[in-house]
């Protein structure tokens, strides 16, 4: 049976689908529409998307998606291990600004569910990290949209130090959430 525990953001979930093994190995469901929606959610996912980042300490994010394309994510890690970080961003919520992040890792094949009006980062945690995930609309360059991820407001604790992290110039380059203003989802 899947497991699915509310983080200290509620709305974002960890989310741990039973393993079946045996001599050969072992076969998980990581992803089933009834199981989930007897839980209570409704998710209709329209895309998957995979990265792969070389080398441990990559950062990606923090990123989302403005409404009318806003996004939903479903993040499970395939090979290797990543901190994965969902901040709140939805103006006039109890946990506006606030942020609560999880090691995800293959070998125990947890997932984090990433609701709309979050964004959402990750650092890999070793080197030839492979993850997959799923969102419940298409990407749309259009409506792409970003946080810092090193934020002083923020306050994220991310595992590895920031001289150590390898990220893009865009991602360096992000608003902070005092400069970010409303987003809508």
């Amino acid at each position: 049976m899947t497991t699915i525990t509310p983080l200290a953001i509620p709305e974002v979930l960890l989310i741990t689908p039973k393993r079946h093994g045996d001599a050969r190995g072992w076969f998980s469901e990581t992803w089933s529409r009834p199981t989930l929606a007897a839980a209570g959610l409704d998710l209709d996912f329209v895309q998957d998307n995979q990265a792969f980042s070389a080398a441990r300490g990559t950062l990606r994010g923090l990123h989302f998606q403005r409404a009318p394309h806003a996004q939903a994510k479903l993040v499970r890690v395939l090979r290797g291990a990543i901190y994965d970080v969902a901040v709140d961003i939805r103006r006039g919520s109890r946990t506006y600004g606030e942020w609560v992040g999880v090691e995800l890792t293959a070998e125990r094949g947890d997932q984090l569910l990433v609701p709309r009006g979050f964004a959402h980062g990750y650092c890999t945690l070793v080197a030839d990290t492979e993850l997959a995930y799923k969102v419940d609309s298409p990407y749309a360059p259009a409506a792409e949209g970003g946080l810092l991820w090193r934020d002083p407001a923020l306050g994220i604790a991310w595992p590895v130090r920031e001289d150590e992290v390898l990220a893009n110039d865009r991602d360096r380059s992000l608003p902070t959430l005092a400069e970010l203003g409303v987003v809508a989802f």
